[in-house]
């Protein structure tokens, strides 16, 4: 097990606060939480959070993220309480704060707290003594998803090199698709960063933050550029419920530009990974033949989700002390 005494954040808002070593930590974490999920007994539980309370509250739309969440906490032995937008109080004016105070009245011990506001997760860590995980806030960031992907990457390159202790020290990652829109790439781009690698966005122009050149990442529009020497390429999910007019011509223009194919990946080494978060428009951003090749590590980024948050779960529950961070 990881040296847990290393870890005293009370808190998961953001990958941009965390150091390299405190994003290791997690990952370093996460393999002893896979082999739980892979026993032959059969047997997918740890009495690590037993007794503990963790609610999720989601306020905006979510499958994948929330049911990770859920399994994550019942495989390490907590009960659960979810609450969603549509069916909480929030829908007659309620506070998000009021919200939160009346779930801890519940003696809760964690949050998790999804909102469409950039910025929530972090305010309500002012006022409130759950700790507080980020499971994605507007289009700021998704912690967790950055977490769980560049353990994937990590895995797969220490794999491809076999070698164990491998990094992603000067790892190339082409991520490609609706930059602007994406809570994901921001905590991926901090997050492989801080791991070593370098990035290159593609995306049409108008899909590309103003000046996120300042992250120490290259832009391009141009995807045979994008995927040459791309150790891993990344597709993104086009957000079209985000977008507030149209962002491109057409979609036929965007599959034209910049989808992930078989044609477009001869650029790309043979044994680049291919990731995406979900949920996949397929034959859009992503498509299907290559979504479900022996490339793509789409499920795989499914499975380690789980055992990455059980990682921040246990290390925030277990391992906490207040911090000037909190």
């Amino acid at each position: 097990m990881a040296n847990e005494n290393v870890w005293t954040r009370k808190h998961l808002i953001g990958i941009e606060e965390l150091s390299r070593e405190e994003v290791e930590m997690v990952l370093d974490t996460a393999p002893q939480f896979l082999a739980v999920q892979d026993r032959e007994s059969g047997i997918k539980k740890v009495p690590l959070l037993q007794g503990r309370l963790i609610a999720n509250l989601f306020m905006e739309p979510s499958t994948r993220t929330r049911i990770s969440f859920e399994l994550a906490a019942k495989r390490l032995s907590a009960d659960t309480l979810t609450f969603s937008a549509s069916s909480s109080s929030t829908k007659k004016g309620e506070t998000l704060h009021d919200t939160l105070a009346n779930i801890e009245a519940m003696k809760t011990d964690l949050v998790v707290i999804r909102s469409p506001f950039a910025g929530a997760p972090a305010l309500l860590t002012e006022s409130h003594t759950s700790n507080i995980i980020n499971a994605g806030d507007g289009y700021h960031e998704h912690p967790t998803q950055a977490l769980l992907d560049t353990f994937t990457m990590r895995q797969h390159i220490r794999k491809l090199r076999e070698d164990d202790t491998a990094t992603l020290d000067g790892v190339r990652v082409a991520l490609i698709g609706d930059i602007s829109h994406s809570r994901v790439a921001r905590s991926n781009i901090w997050a492989l960063k801080k791991l070593g690698a370098s990035i290159i966005l593609c995306a049409p122009e108008t899909l590309i933050p103003m000046n996120i050149q300042k992250m120490g990442v290259e832009v391009t529009s141009n995807l045979k550029e994008a995927m040459t020497d791309a150790d891993v390429v990344y597709a993104l999910r086009i957000q079209m419920e985000r977008q507030a007019s149209s962002l491109f011509p057409s979609l036929r223009e965007y599959i034209r530009l910049f989808r992930v194919d078989n044609e477009s990946l001869k650029h790309a080494p043979d044994n680049a990974l291919i990731m995406h978060p979900g949920p996949i428009n397929r034959d859009i951003e992503l498509a299907s033949d290559v979504a479900d090749c022996n490339r793509s590590l789409v499920l795989e980024q499914v499975s380690n989700g789980v055992a990455i948050r059980m990682a921040v779960m246990h290390l925030l529950a277990n391992s906490a002390q207040p911090t000037d961070q909190e």
